[in-house]
């Protein structure tokens, strides 16, 4: 079995430090919980950026500051988001790809998100996807629904997407594929078998699932993103909180975790 990369997805677009006090909003910020994940054992950081009011943005300057104070303390895959808020326009989500980071995400498919809907057209995704590849930007294939797979596979038959794809099963966002045990294993089912693939669920689902990716080879992706719970009516003091605990998990069930450079080498990705 391979070994387990740890994602930790610092921020969010939703999240709010009425919800999460310690959630980090500034560049330092940010840089400084990716450190704390490095430290506690992550090799991905996934990264969405937020004003100085902290309100989610796509601004270019903001994520070129972010990555240049992660990188000046520590070497993670710094994996940017082109999906931002479910507001942002298209032309908007794909600023972070301009400073060609070595992954970034793409969602494959339109759902509703909460209260909203996460608009992702077939023409646009297939902007993304000739992006990434014009970049050579290793792209995880966020799937929120059964669908979403296709839509990958479909890229990736047109020429669009390098095997082995890398997917994110984001499961139990409301209105979207809930985030039960069964749930995951359709999903897992339905991957092409040489792709890679992280779990990432949301608020409750967090912890069983990522204990389910763990134990049947695939990665797992924690953070106050998806959660900002360590247990129940307990608030985590940091995102490396959730990292710290899949470690020890991931030693209890024998399932040693990646360097950034092994994420790399797994994920068949190029340092920058």
């Amino acid at each position: 079995m391979e070994k387990l990369i740890i994602t930790a997805a610092l921020t969010g677009a939703e999240v709010t430090r009425e919800q999460q006090p310690n959630l980090p909003l500034t560049p330092v910020e940010i840089a400084e919980e990716a450190l704390a994940c490095y430290q506690a054992g992550a090799s991905i950081v996934h990264v969405h950026a937020r004003t100085a009011q902290g309100e989610p943005t796509q601004a270019i300057e903001m994520y070129r500051e972010i990555v240049s104070e992660i990188q000046a303390r520590c070497p993670v895959i710094i994996q940017p988001t082109t999906g931002g808020a479910v507001w942002h326009t298209f032309e908007q989500r794909m600023q972070p790809l301009l400073l060609k980071p070595e992954m970034a995400t793409l969602s494959c498919g339109t759902c509703n998100f909460g209260d909203d809907v996460f608009v992702n057209t077939a023409p646009f995704m297939k902007e993304l996807a000739e992006k990434m590849l014009d970049l050579e930007i290793k792209p995880e294939l966020e799937v929120f629904e059964r669908g979403m797979i296709q839509n990958a596979i479909r890229l990736q038959r047109q020429g669009l997407l390098k095997t082995p794809l890398h997917f994110d099963m984001v499961l139990g966002v409301p209105g979207a594929c809930p985030g039960t045990p069964e749930d995951l294993m359709y999903m897992v089912g339905q991957l092409p078998k040489d792709a890679t693939w992280t779990v990432a669920g949301i608020g409750r689902a967090q912890l069983p699932l990522a204990v389910m990716g763990i134990i049947l080879g695939g990665h797992v992706r924690v953070g106050f993103e998806d959660n900002v719970y360590l247990e129940k009516g307990v608030l985590a003091t940091s995102n490396a909180d959730f990292v710290k605990r899949i470690v020890r998990l991931a030693k209890e069930l024998g399932r040693p975790v990646a360097t950034p450079e092994e994420a790399r080498q797994i994920l068949q990705i190029r340092e920058r």
